[in-house]
Formats: C-alpha cells, sequence, structure tokens
C-alpha cells in the first residue's frame, strides 16, 4: 500500500494526462484497425485515415505556438506545403535508386520537416518581433505566398541536368528524354503513395512524445513564462528570442512532416489545397479542442474531419449542420478561456483571432 502511494506522488499530474493521451491514441488505432480488417467500416472512412493523422499532427504543432507560446501563426498551411512539395520531390526523384518504402518515405517525412523548419526559423526572425494581430497577419501572408509560388513553379529534368522556370513549361528547353517534377498549378503527379494509417498513426504518436517532452523540459517550461509575462522573463534573463525561435521552429518541422505525410496519400499534389482555409482549419481545431491541450487538439482534428463525410448524405444542410454544431461546441465547452479567447478579439480583428491566454489547467500545462 505504502509503495503504491510512493508511485502515486511520483508520477505529476503532467506526466499521468500525457500517458493518458498516448493510451487514448492507441486505443483508437487498435479498435480502428480491428474494424477495417474485419470490415465493418466503410471505404469513405477508410480514405480518411491517413488525413485524420496529417490535421492531428498539424493541430498539435500548431498548438505549440498558440497554446504554449502564446502567439497566434496562421501559416501552418505554408509550412505543410513546403513539407509535402519538398518530400514528395525527394520521393518521385529517388523511388528508382531507393526501392524499399520503408527507407525512402521515413527520409522523406524527415527531408520535408527539415525544409519547413529552415523556412520556419528564417521567417521567424523577423516575424517573431511582432506580436498580435500583426503576426497573424505576416503569417497568413507567408502561407499565401508559399503556395502562390509554388503553384507557379516549373521544375523538369533531363540528361542536361535540372531545369527550373516561373513562367511555362515549354521555357524549361527540355531534352526529348527529359520529364516533369512540378508542372506549375496541376503540381505534382507521379509521387508514390507511401503514407499508410499504421506510419500515419506511429507519426501522430512521435508527434505527442515530442511536444509532452518539450512542455515539461526546462525549455518548455522558459516559453511558457514568455508567454504569461515576457518583462519578467527577460528581466531573469531569458533569451526571448531564441525560446521563440525554437518554438516557432518545431511547429514549423512538424506542420512539414504532416505536409509530407499529407502529399504521399495524394494521386496528384497542387499548391491549391495549401490555401488560407486551411490554415483556418486547423486553428479551428486547435481552439475548439482547448488552447494548450494536445489530447483536445486531436479529438477536435478527427471529429472534425470526420463530421462533413458523414453527412454528406444530406448534402443541401451538411454545411449547415456542420456550423450549428461548431456553435454548439463553442458554447457548452468546459473550456471558458476559449470563449473569453474569441470575444475579447472578435471585433479587434473582424473575425481573426489575434491573441490568446491558454488555459494551463489541462493534462498539467
Amino acid at each position: 500500500m505504502k509503495g503504491q502511494i510512493d508511485l502515486k506522488r511520483k508520477i505529476s499530474p503532467a506526466t499521468r494526462g500525457s500517458f493518458i493521451t498516448y493510451g487514448m491514441v492507441t486505443a483508437a488505432f487498435i479498435v480502428t484497425q480491428i474494424l477495417v480488417s474485419t470490415g465493418r467500416v466503410s471505404n469513405m472512412f477508410q480514405g480518411l485515415l491517413v488525413p485524420f493523422c496529417v490535421y492531428s499532427i498539424a493541430a498539435v504543432s500548431l498548438n505549440l505556438t498558440v497554446g504554449i507560446l502564446g502567439e497566434l501563426s496562421l501559416g501552418q498551411a505554408g509550412f505543410m506545403c513546403v513539407g509535402a512539395y519538398t518530400g514528395a520531390i525527394f520521393s518521385l526523384m529517388t523511388k528508382d535508386a531507393i526501392t524499399s518504402a520503408w527507407v525512402r518515405f521515413p527520409l522523406a517525412l524527415l527531408i520535408g520537416g527539415l525544409a519547413a523548419a529552415i523556412f520556419g526559423v528564417l521567417i521567424g526572425i523577423p516575424v517573431l518581433r511582432l506580436r498580435g494581430d500583426y503576426l497573424a497577419i505576416v503569417t497568413l501572408a507567408f502561407g499565401e505566398i508559399i503556395k502562390n509560388v509554388f503553384a507557379a513553379l516549373y521544375i523538369g529534368t533531363d540528361s542536361r541536368g535540372v531545369h527550373v522556370s516561373l513562367t511555362s513549361q515549354g521555357d524549361l528547353g527540355l531534352e526529348p528524354d527529359g520529364k516533369m517534377i512540378i508542372n506549375g498549378a496541376l503540381g505534382i503527379s507521379g509521387a508514390p503513395k507511401d503514407s499508410t494509417f499504421v506510419i500515419g498513426f506511429v507519426v501522430l504518436l512521435l508527434t505527442l512524445i515530442v511536444m509532452y517532452n518539450f512542455i515539461n523540459s526546462r525549455t518548455g517550461r522558459a516559453v511558457m513564462s514568455i508567454r504569461d509575462n515576457r518583462i519578467a522573463a527577460e528581466s531573469i534573463g531569458l533569451n526571448i528570442t531564441k525560446y521563440k525561435l525554437i518554438t516557432f521552429g518545431l511547429t514549423a518541422f512538424l506542420g512539414g512532416v504532416a505536409g509530407s505525410l499529407f502529399s504521399h496519400n495524394l494521386a496528384v499534389l497542387q499548391a491549391s489545397k495549401f490555401d488560407y482555409n486551411l490554415s483556418i482549419l486547423i486553428l479551428v481545431f486547435v481552439v475548439l479542442g482547448g488552447i494548450g491541450s494536445m489530447r483536445g487538439s486531436v479529438i477536435a482534428a478527427v471529429v472534425l474531419t470526420l463530421l462533413p463525410e458523414v453527412l454528406r448524405s444530406i448534402n443541401n444542410y451538411r454545411m449547415l449542420i456542420y456550423s450549428v454544431v461548431l456553435i454548439v461546441m463553442m458554447i457548452f465547452t468546459s473550456n471558458a478561456t476559449i470563449r473569453g479567447f474569441f470575444a475579447a478579439n472578435f471585433a479587434k480583428l473582424k473575425g481573426v483571432i489575434i491573441k490568446n491566454k491558454p488555459d494551463t489547467a489541462k493534462e498539467g500545462v
């Protein structure tokens, strides 16, 4: 009895919360795999399994910036776009040299994440000096710029090397043996479809482990102190820019991994899929799941991704019901911070959320 009491004392609430999340995600994966293997789920639901993982990873990573750092970023779709294109290009160019998907695909995920992280750090150096609505607007602009650059990009290869153009395919001057890699607005086609629900689950679980360990680390506590009181954190010698860049870079890295996972689930990858609506959608997952709650982000991402498809049979009223559900979730959520978050900032930015004071009571964060 005494040993059990000592064990309970040693396990902190944050650790218990993280292990509960791991257990919930693992249990959901096992149940889903059983249902799929017994043929009890529809093809529609099976087609959503990888997107469930993609949106969950994107939401959890964005919650790091919004919930833990306390800054609003609307550039998550841009980081996903960078990761998606970088990972797809790598897989397309190496699928003949690296024939094993179990080797090629993890490398594609890593390269996509690193490319997005580089963009995140480069953008973060000037952008993280801004706060509130300015930060939201600049990160939103970054996402739109990235999307339009990839939509206008033409890349092809032939015996003479790699050719790049921002105008048209004809300007590449490819030899007869040449092949297109990126075809402007038509995007990338022919990349191997390596994404599976098993890999998506593993990446999601690793993302949650990284998130919880980061939050409970010395760096995470420093980031939360900056969120709670920037002036006090600076007065005790914390390097504000350094910790913000670490957080923003990690958010971008995981966003790039989510984008790479997404791109390997598509027959054709187009930049138009990564518009500002995607950034807003991921932010909705974060807000409705609970700002600062990683578990809530996963649940909200799954529920709100599945709901429109479940309601597709009543197509005329599908989005109406979806909107009503969002409003009901907003009203009856147990996280009062969310309601105050919207009430305080809706008028200020005309519907764009500009500031956040996270609820640190959840999961010990």
